[in-house]
């Protein structure tokens, strides 16, 4: 099993390191994403901070829900080009504060860089769901946690 992260551990507040070159331990961490992502059923998007390693890489699958996606995506120093000025406000929840959930604003579309597996520099643009999860997991890799873009205590924390 791999063991998830739990805030408050102070890792999950500091800044993950870009990935030089792809190699056996950066596909090593890639495999461990993939694994959170088929083990947890809810899972839609897991950072390699979560799982212990302060490295900028995120797994994204949002294709469990009925939204229009990429499929499973690996990314790697993922970096988001251009935002809409048009927001989305989604109930947002991770495996690293369990049993919490909160109202969370965000732009609606999202371009974003990236690094894949192979090496090759990628851009992919996301909207609605997979964009808000695409921001939820770079927000891991910056040190942000959901809990922090809270706007008010309107949006206040429900316990599941």
């Amino acid at each position: 099993m791999i063991e998830i992260v739990k805030f408050p551990d102070k890792l999950l507040k500091k800044q993950s390191l870009d990935v030089d070159s792809i190699n056996n331990e950066i596909l090593s961490i890639a495999d461990k994403l993939t694994f959170v992502l088929d083990y947890y059923n809810h899972c839609v998007g897991i950072a390699a901070v979560q799982i212990g390693y302060l490295t900028r890489i995120v797994a994204v699958d949002v294709s469990k829900t009925k939204n229009k996606n990429h499929g499973r995506i690996i990314m790697i120093n993922p970096a988001i080009l251009e935002k809409s000025l048009d927001g989305i406000v989604t109930k947002e929840g991770c495996l690293s504060i369990p049993d919490y959930l909160a109202y969370v604003s965000r732009p609606k579309k999202i371009t974003v860089g990236y690094i894949d597996l192979n090496g090759k520099k990628q851009t992919l643009e996301a909207k609605r769901f997979e964009a808000v999860v695409i921001q939820h997991e770079i927000d891991h890799l910056d040190g942000i946690l959901f809990i922090d873009k809270i706007a008010s205590t309107d949006c206040l924390i429900d316990r599941i």
